[in-house]
């Protein structure tokens, strides 16, 4: 079976030092559907789009100083010509390749599509999950937020079936569009790694961390989205309650000065080989990955813990009760608990003896689940069934 996975991305030749940051972790998911995905099929990377048109236009860049002016955010890529521009673009090179179906990540690459093929979509949520949430999508104009929506709703008719990384993306696009059943799947992302340990590598880790001190580890780029300060306070009230503890902080940009007990060491990427070494040692190391997020659609760094043995302590919002099942993988809690609520917990954790428990089975959600190869045999089987 031929398809063609649509993207922005040359997938065959991806280099994330090109990759703006905000893109990065996009890209690479995409990536890692093309190579899962090509273990089954033979997938072509479609991508080749001409920007020209959307990056020289005069009206969009005075759209967006008129509403610079209320303090809105207008997107000038969800103008109906500039997505029909692509829609015709992306249909001319499939007709070029006669693929067999057509796949993509992207709802606004397929809005605009009129192809014989089944189309289908794999994503982690709809604009409608994104809309007031995340950065780039908050204030929006009211053009911009009803042209998402629109986009949506055309591309979710054209596909034959739509897949989605957790139950909540797949709650929001159904109730927001009224969808079929029928029409819906659940197959959540994996890891974005490069190497995954093995069983034994991670038994020995699990085995060699000592109860003291705690070792916690956030990884995040938005700091407040991402609850960086509720990591900090659960490490603030751990070492004052008596039990040593230690945080490793990643990507985000916390508050100055830190504390002595907190570590921070910038953003890492995992595509630089150094980088991805220190990212390594570290989920090595630590007892516990700490994402309290205020909101997030998926999160792939949980199943990157999960991995390595590593269970995730996390609020219950957005794709997060999909990837992390409390008592399994980790432990889940409400947006509204406070730092005190998590150092109970570990607290009790440490006191029943349960962490080498949790940690192993940690690693079997991952290997279970939570992992690129399952996924993506998963779709597989799906869209089989439709050629």
């Amino acid at each position: 079976m031929k398809i063609a996975y649509l993207t922005e991305f040359n997938l065959t030749q991806l280099n994330p030092d090109t990759l703006p940051r905000n893109k990065l972790g996009h890209g690479q998911k995409c990536k890692s559907i093309f190579d899962a995905l090509s273990h089954h099929h033979s997938v072509v990377s479609v991508h080749n789009l001409d920007k020209h048109r959307e990056q020289t236009a005069l009206l969009p860049k005075l759209k967006r100083r008129y509403h610079r002016l209320f303090q809105k955010t207008y997107l000038p890529w969800t103008e109906p010509q500039f997505t029909r521009d692509y829609g015709r673009q992306l249909q001319h090179q499939c007709d070029r390749l006669q693929p067999d179906l057509i796949l993509t990540s992207d709802s606004n690459l397929i809005a605009d599509l009129n192809l014989k093929q089944p189309i289908a979509l794999w994503t982690d949520t709809s604009y409608a999950g994104l809309i007031d949430h995340y950065p780039g999508y908050q204030n929006l104009c009211s053009a911009s937020r009803r042209q998402l929506y629109d986009l949506d709703r055309r591309a979710y008719q054209r596909c034959r079936g739509l897949f989605f990384a957790s139950e909540w993306a797949a709650d929001i696009a159904q109730s927001t569009y009224q969808l079929p059943s029928d029409k819906i799947n659940v197959i959540p992302f994996g890891a974005n790694l490069s190497r995954v340990p093995t069983t034994a590598q991670v038994d020995t880790w699990r085995r060699s961390r000592p109860n003291q001190p705690c070792k916690l580890l956030f990884i995040g780029v938005d700091w407040h989205r991402k609850g960086g300060d509720i990591a900090l306070a659960v490490a603030q009230e751990l070492n004052q309650r008596g039990h040593p503890t230690e945080l490793t902080l990643v990507g985000g940009h916390p508050p100055q000065p830190l504390p002595p007990f907190v570590h921070d060491l910038g953003f890492l990427n995992r595509k630089q080989p150094q980088d991805a070494a220190r990212l390594d040692q570290l989920l090595a190391e630590s007892h516990f990955l700490m994402l309290p997020s205020r909101a997030e659609c998926y999160g792939h760094v949980l199943c990157e813990a999960n991995a390595f043995g590593v269970p995730v302590l996390s609020s219950d919002v957005g794709g997060i009760p999909t990837v992390v099942r409390s008592g399994v993988n980790g432990q889940q809690f409400s947006s509204q608990a406070k730092a005190a609520d998590y150092c109970t917990w570990i607290e009790h954790l440490w006191r029943e003896g349960d962490y080498q428990h949790l940690a192993q089975t940690a690693r079997q959600e991952f290997e279970a689940r939570l992992n690129w190869e399952v996924g993506a045999a998963t779709l597989a089987h799906h869209l089989e069934g439709w050629v």
